[in-house]
Protein backbone atom coordinates (compact mmCIF):
# COMPACT_ATOMS: atom_id res chain seq x y z
CA UNK A 1 0.00 0.00 0.00
CA UNK A 2 3.15 2.36 0.73
CA UNK A 3 3.81 2.00 -3.12
CA UNK A 4 -0.14 3.03 -4.32
CA UNK A 5 0.00 6.30 -1.64
CA UNK A 6 3.46 6.83 -3.19
CA UNK A 7 2.01 6.63 -6.81
CA UNK A 8 -1.33 9.19 -5.78
CA UNK A 9 0.85 11.55 -3.97
CA UNK A 10 2.73 11.88 -7.29
CA UNK A 11 0.14 12.32 -9.53
CA UNK A 12 -1.69 14.79 -7.46
CA UNK A 13 2.01 16.52 -7.51
CA UNK A 14 2.02 16.42 -11.38
CA UNK A 15 -0.98 17.10 -11.82
CA UNK A 16 -0.69 20.69 -9.93
CA UNK A 17 2.32 21.47 -11.14
CA UNK A 18 1.43 21.37 -14.55
CA UNK A 19 -1.96 23.23 -13.96
CA UNK A 20 0.14 26.14 -12.56
CA UNK A 21 3.10 25.94 -15.36
CA UNK A 22 0.32 25.83 -17.59
CA UNK A 23 -1.38 28.98 -16.17
CA UNK A 24 2.40 31.12 -16.10
CA UNK A 25 3.03 29.70 -19.30
CA UNK A 26 -0.48 31.18 -20.87
CA UNK A 27 -0.31 34.15 -19.69
CA UNK A 28 3.42 35.02 -20.16
CA UNK A 29 3.66 35.26 -23.98
CA UNK A 30 0.30 36.99 -23.94
CA UNK A 31 0.01 40.22 -23.04
CA UNK A 32 -2.45 41.79 -20.84
CA UNK A 33 -4.50 44.88 -22.09
CA UNK A 34 -3.50 46.63 -19.65
CA UNK A 35 0.47 45.39 -20.41
CA UNK A 36 0.04 46.26 -24.22
CA UNK A 37 -1.44 49.71 -23.20
CA UNK A 38 1.48 50.73 -21.10
CA UNK A 39 4.18 49.22 -23.87
CA UNK A 40 2.30 50.69 -26.85
CA UNK A 41 2.52 53.94 -24.91
CA UNK A 42 6.12 54.09 -25.60
CA UNK A 43 5.06 55.47 -29.09
CA UNK A 44 3.36 57.54 -30.70
CA UNK A 45 -0.65 57.31 -31.12
CA UNK A 46 -1.55 59.10 -34.48
CA UNK A 47 -3.54 62.16 -34.17
CA UNK A 48 -4.88 61.93 -37.92
CA UNK A 49 -6.75 59.56 -39.92
CA UNK A 50 -6.26 58.07 -43.15
CA UNK A 51 -9.04 59.02 -46.07
CA UNK A 52 -9.02 55.27 -47.46
CA UNK A 53 -7.58 51.64 -47.00
CA UNK A 54 -4.09 52.82 -48.41
CA UNK A 55 -3.73 55.57 -46.18
CA UNK A 56 -4.78 54.09 -42.96
CA UNK A 57 -3.33 55.56 -39.85
CA UNK A 58 -1.58 52.61 -37.98
CA UNK A 59 -2.12 52.25 -34.56
CA UNK A 60 -1.82 49.46 -31.49
CA UNK A 61 -3.98 47.59 -29.05
CA UNK A 62 -4.26 50.06 -25.91
CA UNK A 63 -3.46 53.27 -27.81
CA UNK A 64 -6.22 55.87 -28.45
CA UNK A 65 -6.26 57.39 -32.30
CA UNK A 66 -7.50 60.64 -32.62
CA UNK A 67 -8.26 63.17 -35.50
CA UNK A 68 -9.86 66.10 -36.80
CA UNK A 69 -12.40 66.12 -39.51
CA UNK A 70 -15.76 67.47 -41.23
CA UNK A 71 -19.14 65.78 -40.81
CA UNK A 72 -19.29 63.17 -43.88
CA UNK A 73 -15.22 62.49 -44.18
CA UNK A 74 -14.94 58.66 -43.92
CA UNK A 75 -11.86 57.69 -41.27
CA UNK A 76 -9.88 55.16 -41.24
CA UNK A 77 -7.58 53.60 -39.30
CA UNK A 78 -5.39 50.09 -39.11
CA UNK A 79 -4.41 48.05 -36.16
CA UNK A 80 -2.67 44.92 -35.86
CA UNK A 81 -4.78 41.56 -34.56
CA UNK A 82 -2.60 37.79 -33.46
CA UNK A 83 -4.84 34.44 -33.69
CA UNK A 84 -6.46 33.30 -30.62
CA UNK A 85 -7.07 37.50 -29.98
CA UNK A 86 -10.74 38.38 -30.16
CA UNK A 87 -10.74 42.83 -30.55
CA UNK A 88 -13.35 45.27 -29.53
CA UNK A 89 -12.86 49.22 -30.87
CA UNK A 90 -14.45 51.62 -29.47
CA UNK A 91 -14.83 55.06 -31.03
CA UNK A 92 -16.52 58.35 -29.66
CA UNK A 93 -17.04 61.31 -32.22
CA UNK A 94 -17.47 65.01 -30.42
CA UNK A 95 -20.04 66.29 -32.54
CA UNK A 96 -20.10 70.25 -33.76
CA UNK A 97 -21.85 72.62 -31.77
CA UNK A 98 -25.86 71.82 -31.71
CA UNK A 99 -27.04 75.86 -32.50
CA UNK A 100 -24.67 75.01 -36.12
CA UNK A 101 -26.61 71.48 -36.65
CA UNK A 102 -29.94 70.97 -38.22
CA UNK A 103 -31.36 67.76 -37.01
CA UNK A 104 -30.16 64.16 -36.18
CA UNK A 105 -27.56 62.24 -37.53
CA UNK A 106 -26.67 58.63 -37.53
CA UNK A 107 -22.73 57.45 -37.42
CA UNK A 108 -21.31 53.82 -38.15
CA UNK A 109 -18.17 51.90 -37.26
CA UNK A 110 -17.28 49.08 -39.43
CA UNK A 111 -14.15 47.02 -39.57
CA UNK A 112 -12.37 44.93 -42.01
CA UNK A 113 -10.08 42.48 -42.32
CA UNK A 114 -6.36 42.38 -44.10
CA UNK A 115 -8.15 41.36 -47.67
CA UNK A 116 -10.96 44.10 -47.17
CA UNK A 117 -13.56 41.54 -45.88
CA UNK A 118 -15.94 43.06 -43.82
CA UNK A 119 -15.82 41.34 -40.79
CA UNK A 120 -19.37 41.25 -38.53
CA UNK A 121 -19.78 42.28 -35.17
CA UNK A 122 -20.10 39.92 -32.49
CA UNK A 123 -21.92 42.39 -30.20
CA UNK A 124 -21.61 46.16 -29.70
CA UNK A 125 -23.14 48.92 -30.85
CA UNK A 126 -22.26 49.65 -34.62
CA UNK A 127 -24.14 52.02 -35.58
CA UNK A 128 -26.17 54.92 -33.04
CA UNK A 129 -28.10 57.98 -33.64
CA UNK A 130 -27.50 60.82 -32.18
CA UNK A 131 -30.07 63.89 -31.38
CA UNK A 132 -29.74 67.28 -32.43
CA UNK A 133 -28.77 68.53 -29.48
CA UNK A 134 -26.46 65.40 -28.73
CA UNK A 135 -22.53 66.48 -27.79
CA UNK A 136 -20.98 63.30 -28.57
CA UNK A 137 -21.85 59.75 -29.77
CA UNK A 138 -20.15 56.65 -28.74
CA UNK A 139 -20.10 53.41 -31.02
CA UNK A 140 -18.06 49.68 -30.11
CA UNK A 141 -17.90 46.14 -32.20
CA UNK A 142 -16.65 43.35 -30.91
CA UNK A 143 -15.34 41.13 -33.57
CA UNK A 144 -15.08 36.97 -32.90
CA UNK A 145 -11.91 35.69 -32.05
CA UNK A 146 -8.75 35.65 -34.68
CA UNK A 147 -8.03 32.22 -35.78
CA UNK A 148 -4.98 31.00 -36.61
CA UNK A 149 -6.43 29.32 -40.30
CA UNK A 150 -9.54 28.52 -42.01
CA UNK A 151 -10.88 27.14 -45.09
CA UNK A 152 -10.80 29.20 -48.30
CA UNK A 153 -14.77 29.81 -48.13
CA UNK A 154 -15.18 30.71 -44.81
CA UNK A 155 -15.06 34.62 -43.82
CA UNK A 156 -13.49 33.83 -40.50
CA UNK A 157 -11.73 36.31 -38.95
CA UNK A 158 -7.59 35.64 -39.54
CA UNK A 159 -4.52 37.08 -38.20
CA UNK A 160 -3.13 40.10 -39.55
CA UNK A 161 -3.83 44.19 -40.15
CA UNK A 162 -7.66 44.86 -39.03
CA UNK A 163 -9.03 48.46 -40.82
CA UNK A 164 -11.48 50.48 -38.77
CA UNK A 165 -13.72 52.83 -40.59
CA UNK A 166 -15.85 55.63 -39.38
CA UNK A 167 -18.35 57.88 -40.75
CA UNK A 168 -21.76 59.22 -40.85
CA UNK A 169 -24.12 57.01 -42.79
CA UNK A 170 -27.40 59.57 -42.12
CA UNK A 171 -26.87 63.54 -41.83
CA UNK A 172 -28.90 66.65 -42.80
CA UNK A 173 -27.06 67.86 -45.75
CA UNK A 174 -26.45 71.00 -44.69
CA UNK A 175 -24.34 69.73 -41.99
CA UNK A 176 -21.98 68.27 -43.96
CA UNK A 177 -18.66 69.96 -43.68
CA UNK A 178 -19.33 70.54 -40.12
CA UNK A 179 -16.02 69.96 -37.84
CA UNK A 180 -16.08 66.80 -35.32
CA UNK A 181 -13.43 65.52 -33.42
CA UNK A 182 -13.34 61.49 -33.81
CA UNK A 183 -11.32 59.18 -31.36
CA UNK A 184 -10.74 55.54 -31.51
CA UNK A 185 -9.84 52.69 -28.86
CA UNK A 186 -8.52 49.03 -29.22
CA UNK A 187 -8.29 46.20 -26.77
CA UNK A 188 -7.35 42.95 -26.97
CA UNK A 189 -8.87 39.78 -25.32
CA UNK A 190 -6.75 36.30 -25.21
CA UNK A 191 -9.13 33.38 -25.79
CA UNK A 192 -6.75 30.69 -25.37
CA UNK A 193 -6.87 27.18 -26.42
CA UNK A 194 -10.35 27.12 -26.58
CA UNK A 195 -10.15 28.57 -30.16
CA UNK A 196 -6.93 26.88 -31.53
CA UNK A 197 -7.56 25.33 -34.59
CA UNK A 198 -4.72 22.77 -36.43
CA UNK A 199 -3.13 24.41 -39.02
CA UNK A 200 -2.42 28.05 -39.62
CA UNK A 201 -2.23 30.85 -42.44
CA UNK A 202 1.60 30.91 -43.70
CA UNK A 203 1.85 34.53 -43.28
CA UNK A 204 -0.87 36.86 -41.61
CA UNK A 205 -2.56 39.34 -44.06
CA UNK A 206 -0.73 42.56 -43.88
CA UNK A 207 -1.14 44.64 -47.08
CA UNK A 208 2.18 45.99 -48.53
CA UNK A 209 0.38 49.46 -48.34
CA UNK A 210 0.64 48.91 -44.55
CA UNK A 211 3.99 50.66 -43.13
CA UNK A 212 6.22 51.36 -40.39
CA UNK A 213 6.70 49.23 -37.25
CA UNK A 214 2.96 49.18 -36.42
CA UNK A 215 2.96 46.51 -39.03
CA UNK A 216 3.04 43.48 -36.18
CA UNK A 217 1.67 42.88 -32.74
CA UNK A 218 3.89 44.32 -29.92
CA UNK A 219 5.29 40.80 -29.53
CA UNK A 220 5.46 39.71 -32.74
CA UNK A 221 3.33 37.29 -34.95
CA UNK A 222 3.02 33.95 -33.09
CA UNK A 223 0.61 32.70 -36.08
CA UNK A 224 -1.14 30.46 -33.78
CA UNK A 225 1.90 27.70 -32.53
CA UNK A 226 1.31 28.37 -28.98
CA UNK A 227 -1.80 26.71 -27.25
CA UNK A 228 -2.69 26.22 -23.46
CA UNK A 229 -3.88 22.86 -25.15
CA UNK A 230 -0.48 21.80 -25.40
CA UNK A 231 -0.36 21.86 -20.95
CA UNK A 232 -3.22 19.91 -20.83
CA UNK A 233 -2.43 17.53 -23.64
CA UNK A 234 1.47 17.06 -21.36
CA UNK A 235 -0.93 16.92 -18.68
CA UNK A 236 -3.37 14.17 -19.88
CA UNK A 237 -0.14 11.90 -21.03
CA UNK A 238 1.55 12.19 -17.83
CA UNK A 239 -1.45 11.43 -15.36
CA UNK A 240 -2.37 8.26 -18.22
CA UNK A 241 0.87 7.48 -17.47
CA UNK A 242 0.84 7.62 -13.34
CA UNK A 243 -2.74 6.28 -13.76
CA UNK A 244 -1.19 3.22 -16.18
CA UNK A 245 1.65 2.47 -13.20
CA UNK A 246 -0.92 2.78 -10.21
CA UNK A 247 -3.31 -0.06 -11.87
CA UNK A 248 -0.32 -2.05 -12.86
CA UNK A 249 0.84 -1.98 -9.19
CA UNK A 250 -2.86 -2.64 -7.53
CA UNK A 251 -3.26 -6.01 -9.95
CA UNK A 252 -0.33 -7.39 -10.03
CA UNK A 253 -0.76 -7.95 -5.90
CA UNK A 254 2.53 -8.38 -3.25
CA UNK A 255 4.41 -10.53 -5.73
CA UNK A 256 4.45 -13.17 -3.26
CA UNK A 257 3.04 -16.65 -3.93
CA UNK A 258 -0.02 -17.00 -2.16
CA UNK A 259 0.12 -20.13 0.60
CA UNK A 260 -1.64 -23.39 -0.78
CA UNK A 261 -3.80 -24.76 1.94
CA UNK A 262 -2.62 -27.77 3.66
CA UNK A 263 -4.47 -31.17 2.60
CA UNK A 264 -6.69 -32.46 4.67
Amino acid sequence: MRTVRTLTAGMLAAAAALTVTGTALADTPSASPSTRSTSAGQEAAPTEAGTGFRTAAAFRPGQKATADASTGDYLYWVVPVDAQQRLTVQAAVTLPEAKSRHGASTWQLDVYDGLRRRQACAYGTQTRAAAPEAATVELSCTLRTVRAGAEQWANDPLPGSYYVRLTVVDVPEEDLGLPIRAAVEASVHEAGGAYAVDGAVSTPLVPATVTGSLREPEDGWSGGWWSDRWIWTAAGGVLGALAGILGYSLTRGSGRPSRVPPRA
